[in-house]
Parts: structure tokens; C-alpha cells; sequence
């Protein structure tokens, strides 16, 4: 690891500006900053996610999703790095078809809640959706590596089928949404 932290505030970004892991400084609301921003905010969610009652398969799982959400922000930090792989990826769909192939098919929309832990899960989803967006800005003026914003959506796709299970298993079930309450 590189340089540590001794004080906390350094004064360098008075400026309206912060700088990035390659030594480059940038306006605080750049789309790379917006992206990374978010990146670790998402994180933040799983870790409330974290502080609920969770099976144990799961609360490992996104342990190990919170690390490489740590990765993914140092690689959106530091322009040309790498730290998500085509192997990150991977895993993430084999828990995603692991989770999902007990649940039954959907039929209607699932509305965030199911319980506390189901609805921090949903929480975490719709932030991980918006890095995923905001990271795809970022790839329109600035190189991406394809496996970020992949990484992103395998991740709220699995974040969703966690939701479900979490509901599950909490006893409150799933929350559909009603589409016919405005008929008349």
C-alpha cells in the first residue's frame, strides 16, 4: 500500500478539486469522480446490507463483493488500471444462477421491502444501478474497461435475487406490485 493516511484533512481540495490515484488532480464533480463516488457509496449500502441478520453463504458473498468494490473504485481512480476480471465477473453470475434457481419465476414486479435486510439489499441495488450508469457516462469521454461497467450489472442483477431470497427467508416474503389497484 502506498502512502498513509496521518491527517485526514489536507486542504488540497478547497479548490473544488481532488485528486486521483495517479497523482492528476480533477474537479470534485467530474464524471470519473461521480463514477468512483458511487462506486464506494454502493459499497457503503452492502455494508449496511452486512449489519442485518444474513445467512452466512450470503453475508460471505458480499464481503467478498464489498473487496472488489474497493478494487473497482482504485480502478476508476487511476486512469489505464485494472483490478475487475473477466474470472470477477464470472463468479458473480455463478452466484447469481446459484441464488436464483430455487426462486420461482417472476410474474409480477417486486417492490423494494420484504423485511430489513430484503429491503437494504434493494437499497444497495438501485445505488449499484446509478454507478453502473454513471460509470457508463464516464466511458463516453474517457477510456472504461468494459469489465467496470459488466462487473456493475452482474452485480445489481444479483443484488436483486438476493433481495428475493432475503425476503424469503425473512418470513415477510415479497412485496408485488399491485397493478390492478386502480382499476376501478
Amino acid at each position: 500500500m502506498g502512502n498513509r493516511l496521518s491527517k485526514i484533512y489536507t486542504r488540497t481540495g478547497d479548490d473544488g478539486t481532488t485528486g486521483l490515484g495517479d497523482g492528476s488532480r480533477v474537479a470534485k464533480d467530474s464524471a470519473r469522480v461521480a463514477a468512483y463516488g458511487t462506486v464506494d457509496e454502493a459499497n457503503s449500502a452492502i455494508g449496511l446490507v452486512l449489519a442485518a441478520n444474513l445467512p452466512t453463504d450470503i453475508a460471505g458473498l458480499l464481503t467478498t463483493v464489498q473487496h472488489q468494490l474497493f478494487d473497482l473504485g482504485g480502478e476508476l481512480c487511476i486512469p489505464g488500471h485494472a483490478a475487475i476480471f473477466d474470472a470477477d465477473i464470472t463468479a458473480l453470475e455463478a452466484a447469481l444462477d446459484h441464488h436464483n434457481a430455487p426462486l420461482p419465476p417472476l410474474k409480477d414486479f417486486i417492490l423494494p421491502g420484504g423485511g430489513e435486510a430484503a429491503a437494504r439489499c434493494h437499497l444497495a441495488r438501485t445505488i449499484v444501478r446509478r454507478a453502473e450508469r454513471e460509470t457508463v457516462t464516464l466511458a463516453r469521454h474517457d477510456a472504461v474497461r468494459p469489465q467496470a461497467i459488466q462487473y456493475l450489472n452482474r452485480l445489481s442483477d444479483l443484488l436483486f435475487v438476493l433481495s428475493r431470497v432475503l425476503a424469503r427467508a425473512s418470513g415477510h416474503g415479497e412485496v408485488l406490485w399491485n397493478h390492478d389497484r386502480r382499476k376501478p
